[in-house]
């Protein structure tokens, strides 16, 4: 339609006329003179708009369903993350059961040596030192640590402490070239040293070459001058190689140490040394094979029955005019008849 002067005029004449209607139609309530005519139109145009409904729900559907989806993604997103958060504080459980057994270990051990220590973490290895077989614990100066003290932890011996800083201290491990500390074996007291050697077993010189040493035997710290850098009594290792002694003055072992170095979490600083040796008490009680009971077969005279073995009767009829036999548990006579009645039945002969 162009936009001219009559078209105006003629939207103007529709929009009062629409207003009046509204007004005459709300006025009238319920008796509203167009209530017919709103019927009539329903009856007619209800069909189509059925009809368009049925053909555009699909696409409002569609659109709301795109429209929620981020709704959705975002709730998908926060689930994967509390699921994530839930693992790892299992997770997180499981670790600390764990660093509580080790804990625990440490103390026992320390309380069987009565040994005064100050507990400590694992915080860096040796790479940030060197390429020596160092850790960096979460104590220091600050926690009364200071140079040259013993280290251990639930196994036995881990170190020493080499570098103090304020919060933090260096521990040389005993599986380093460098480092060396004086063993006394379980029992026997054959006296050496213990020399590291990175991830092999480490090497003993013991000062008696004709010392009877074989593989399982195990070892302490004998101990240094005022407990430094070493208290004695401390696990080392076990023995897992022995050379011949081809006449020398000292012989050679290669121990197994008892400390796993490669996953040390966490330790104790011994700051206070035990007032007596603790000898080869602080070591692990020694597992082998059960020993087999040895069943010892007794023979006693009984009104009520021919013999008794370990404790059980023989049911046997008794023969009145039998005598026991009481050579049952005497050396056998060389020269004597076997009897025939070798199943534990008294000798019935008069």
């Amino acid at each position: 339609m162009r936009d001219t002067r009559e078209s105006r005029l003629l939207l103007v004449l529709l929009i009062a006329i629409a207003f009046a209607l509204i007004t005459v139609d709300i006025r009238g309530g319920q008796d509203s003179p167009v209530d017919g005519a709103r019927h009539a139109a329903a009856t007619v145009f209800g069909p189509v708009e059925n009809g368009v409904a049925s053909a555009v729900n699909p696409v409002g559907n569609a659109i709301g369903a795109v429209r929620d989806s981020g709704a959705r993604h975002n709730r998908i997103a926060v689930l994967q993350k509390e699921n994530t958060e839930l693992k790892q504080r299992l997770g997180s459980d499981d670790r600390n059961r764990s660093r509580v057994r080790e804990l625990d270990k440490m103390l026992a051990k320390a309380g069987a040596g009565q040994y005064g220590i100050k507990g400590a973490e694992v915080i860096a290895i040796g790479a940030a030192q060197g390429f020596s077989w160092t850790v960096t614990i979460d104590i220091g100066a600050n926690d009364g640590i200071t140079r040259d003290m013993t280290v251990l932890n639930g196994d036995g011996l881990v170190g020493r402490v080499t570098t103090v800083g304020p919060s933090t201290a260096t521990v040389l491990l005993a599986n380093d070239p460098d480092f060396t500390v004086g063993t006394r074996m379980e029992s026997s007291d054959e006296l050496g040293f213990a020399t590291g050697q990175g991830d092999r077993p480490l090497s003993v010189q013991l000062l008696n070459g004709k010392a009877k040493i074989k593989k399982g035997d195990r070892l302490v710290t004998f101990g240094s001058s005022k407990d430094r850098p070493f208290v004695p009594g401390v696990p080392v290792g076990e023995v897992v190689q022995v050379d011949p002694s081809g006449g020398d003055l000292t012989r050679t072992l290669y121990v197994r140490p008892f400390v796993g170095f490669t996953k040390l979490d966490l330790v104790g600083v011994v700051v206070e040394a035990p007032r007596q040796d603790p000898r080869d008490t602080v070591l692990p009680p020694k597992s082998g094979p059960t020993p087999t009971p040895t069943v010892t077969v007794t023979v006693t005279p009984s009104p009520n029955a021919n013999t008794e073995v370990n404790g059980e009767a023989n049911t046997g009829n008794p023969d009145p005019n039998a005598r026991p036999d009481t050579n049952a548990n005497a050396n056998p006579d060389p020269n004597a008849n076997p009897d025939p009645n070798a199943n534990g039945q008294a000798d019935d002969q008069e």
